[in-house]
């Protein structure tokens, strides 16, 4: 591809950040151009986000209907899955599997949802609300 040619499709990576794509120029010589997206990357990036979205409102409505605890939502909000989330905390997987009950996860210590709310990077009460704010 030429450095003229390469895609300028506007996506909303493409306001924060420019992927480094590499292209020829006027002699035949690759150099290095920056494209703010193209539209087949833009479309399935849009998918696989839309499948994130899904899977947090299904994780909410599991923890409203008390099949899963809090952990569950803010798992799915941050892309964590059990073994990321042992390595923040410390916690054994066994323990972060019991904890995604929400009868377990109401009678933890302080101490243990503040390592979970430091995870997140949230405070406890909104561990236990599951209110997110966007900074």
């Amino acid at each position: 591809m030429k450095k003229d040619e390469v895609p300028q499709d506007l996506s909303s990576l493409g306001k924060i950040t420019k992927e480094l794509c590499y292209a020829t120029d006027s002699s035949g010589k690759y150099v290095a151009a920056l494209s703010s997206g193209w539209d087949v990357k833009i479309t399935a990036l849009d998918v696989a986000w839309g499948d994130i979205e899904k899977r947090i409102a299904a994780a909410k409505q599991k923890v409203l209907n008390k099949e899963a605890s809090q952990l569950l939502f803010f798992m799915e909000y941050r892309l964590m899955d059990i073994s990321i989330l042992a390595g923040y905390t410390g916690f054994w997987k066994w323990q972060i599997k019991r904890h995604l009950k929400p009868e377990a996860f109401d009678k933890l210590s302080i101490q243990k949802l503040e390592k979970y709310a430091e995870a997140f990077n949230i405070k406890v009460e909104d561990l236990k609300s599951m209110t997110i704010h966007e900074d």
